[in-house]
């Protein structure tokens, strides 16, 4: 009988973490976390290390694998880990993922297309790429950008030092502006195993640079546009040999799919598949780092959308009245542009969804 890894450490505490522990807690999993607050979203379910006043030996110790909730990771400590216990993704995935440069060079390499753009040190680099891209373009700071923070929107040469201001003056990466019909992502999972799974694509829509309403699976995906976008994923997987759950995040064109960024963990995009898939995207991730076969990735109907909480938890009555809704608290304080939890719609069709998403208009605000 083949010997699953059980006793996973995952670096961090917030809600990824949560919901891969309630996904593999039926597997038979147990869990550590690595946080910095023993009031995270996480940390009543599995053993809770505090960063602030453990080093990571009881976690290594106690874990047969780890993961991690965040791009943002360190490289190195990653690498530190690996020599005693195995890390998935591993740090080659958070290498790239991590700097936006790096990331751009690989989609190069592998022959993806991405937004052109130029790497930025400093204000005069900053003019010479606007000269080059044109304007509008995206200034993004290299490393540690998300939901809308570290970049800035540039429109006219005279907001260029305005903007370099606003993202701190630091290294950054200026993104030719992509003409697109829409934003989509897609998941997919790898195990030790080179078995490749893949979600269907979801289209997003963000609001202030944050997620605010995920529709699953995307309307018109033509069968070819789906492949596509798993070619793409494949060659990322294989190249950097990643093992877990990897998310690219789209632009459609009318020249096909562009690829914005990656992430190399669960992400807010895939949190559908709680309730939406055959499996979740915890659920595979904790199968595929820990040498389990992966499961189904079908939708369970025919429309999904998951929206964002952001923020304020509003009517919660309104949302557990509503057939097929299923809402997901983080157990998390209320605060400007936070999220708090989402929530899950399932419907047979199109117009049903809508007609759900209208009596939750007020969560989309």
């Amino acid at each position: 009988m083949t010997k699953f890894k059980r006793n996973i450490g995952i670096l961090g505490a917030g809600q990824l973490g949560r919901m891969l522990a309630l996904a593999g807690t039926p597997l038979g999993c147990q869990f550590g976390f690595y946080g910095s607050d023993p009031t995270e979203p996480a940390a009543i379910l599995g053993h809770f290390f505090n960063a602030n006043s453990q080093p990571l030996d009881p976690l290594v110790e106690f874990a047969e694998v780890i993961s991690y909730e965040s791009e943002n990771t360190s490289v190195e400590l990653v690498k530190k880990i690996a020599q005693h216990t195995p890390v998935y993704p591993s740090a080659t995935s958070l290498y790239y993922s991590q700097d936006r440069g790096r990331e751009k060079s690989l989609f190069d390499q592998l022959n993806i297309p991405c937004a052109p753009y130029r790497l930025i040190d400093n204000l005069d680099e900053l003019e010479q790429a606007v000269d080059q891209l044109g304007l509008p373009a995206v200034l993004k700071t290299t490393t540690e950008g998300y939901d809308g923070k570290g970049q800035a929107v540039i429109k006219s040469k005279d907001q260029m030092q305005q903007a370099w201001l606003a993202i701190g003056e630091r290294p950054a990466i200026l993104e030719g502006f992509i003409q697109f019909k829409r934003e989509l992502s897609i998941i997919a999972v790898r195990n030790a195993d080179n078995q490749h799974v893949f979600y269907p694509l979801v289209e997003n829509q963000h609001r202030d640079g944050i997620l605010r309403l995920t529709l699953a699976p995307a309307e018109a995906i033509s069968e070819p546009l789906q492949r596509q976008a798993e070619n793409y994923m494949q060659a990322l997987l294989d190249e950097m040999d990643h093992i877990g759950v990897l998310t690219l995040e789209l632009f459609e064109t009318e020249q096909g799919l562009v690829v914005n960024e990656m992430a190399p963990r669960v992400h807010n995009s895939g949190h559908w598949t709680i309730e939406g898939a055959e499996t979740s995207q915890f659920e595979n991730h904790i199968r595929a780092i820990s040498g389990m076969p992966l499961g189904s990735t079908s939708p369970r109907q025919s429309h999904a959308a998951m929206i964002n909480i952001i923020g304020e938890i509003g009517e919660v009555e309104k949302v557990l009245s509503l057939p097929n809704a299923h809402l997901h608290l983080y157990d998390k304080a209320e605060r400007k542009a936070r999220k708090l939890g989402h929530i899950t719609l399932l419907a047979n069709s199109q117009a049903e969804r809508e007609k759900q998403l209208e009596q939750l208009k007020d969560w989309l605000i």
